[in-house]
């Protein structure tokens, strides 16, 4: 689990504000997209952008190095990129899994409602049906 420190105006932080930023922009989500079916080149992930400059498109990469989400290693004169799912599996389990855990307690709870008050209702009908 990231550790959690203050920034500069004393709001808790968890480690985990670069990989949210990184996340926030549809281009860097269709890059991880991309990288999910495997390593690509540089020049391969910039001809998935047309409407993009090489440069726009390098930016974008490197916010997702920064938040650790892609590594890059050379391989000759290219560059591949990788995805890193690690960052993405920390916000599951800081934000994700514990109200995962919390709704399905109260869908469990829901459930056990509806199925008593169905049985009793069942039961109802049936003393109805045989006072009649």
């Amino acid at each position: 689990m990231p550790e959690i420190a203050a920034d500069k105006s004393g709001a808790k932080q968890d480690g985990l504000d670069l990989v949210w930023k990184a996340l926030s922009d549809p281009t860097r989500r269709t890059i991880l997209d991309v990288l999910r079916d495997g390593p690509r080149t540089t020049t391969e992930l910039v001809e998935q952008f047309p409407n993009l400059s090489r440069f726009g498109v390098m930016k974008h990469i490197e916010v997702l190095r920064q938040a650790h989400l892609v590594s890059t290693r050379e391989d000759g004169r290219q560059r591949v990129n990788s995805l890193n799912v690690v960052p993405i599996r920390q916000i599951y389990e800081r934000w994700v899994g514990p109200f995962h855990e919390l709704w399905s307690g109260e869908l469990l709870r829901i459930k056990e409602t509806a199925e008593t008050e169905n049985s009793e209702e069942k039961r109802e009908a049936s003393r109805n049906r045989k006072k009649h």
